[in-house]
């Protein structure tokens, strides 16, 4: 992997201290970090837990695609791409993107463009559950 690329997919919680270490650089004056947490609601149920399922192999794939694509087309340093797997309870993080560059608005495009890309092509597949059963969302990348 490139020495300005971090990629992980792991049932270990997730570590934003490690997202922004990765990326933080003398010569860069901005860093965004996007970090999504397990909120408790979804339209209007109450969401007991999430359960993140992958294809390992290919999301590892697809994510490090992303940070490829972030490095050509934004004025970025570096990037890292954390995504978590396993049961994930309220307020515990999935995903953390951090991104680093020398102004900040490459940075926000970046991280942006990396959680809407993600989010679109990457098999990872989330089970919400409710009190009253569950439900498979985003099931086809």
């Amino acid at each position: 992997m490139s020495e300005s690329i971090s990629v992980k997919i792991t049932a270990e919680k997730l570590n934003l201290q490690d997202c922004y270490d990765f990326v933080h650089d003398a010569s860069c004056g901005g860093i965004a970090l996007f970090v999504g947490t397990v909120r408790n609601k979804t339209k209007d149920k109450e969401v007991t837990l999430l359960d993140f399922s992958t294809y390992e192999e290919m999301a590892i794939k697809e994510i490090k695609k992303i940070a490829e694509s972030a490095l050509e087309q934004f004025d970025i340093l570096k990037i890292a791409i954390h995504h978590a797997k396993g049961i994930l309870e309220i307020g515990q993080i999935p995903v953390i993107i951090s991104v680093s560059s020398p102004h900040r608005k490459a940075s926000f495009d970046a991280c942006q463009f990396a959680i809407d890309t993600l989010k679109e092509t990457v098999p990872i597949w989330k089970k919400e559950h409710f009190a009253d059963g569950e439900v498979w969302v985003n099931s086809t990348p």
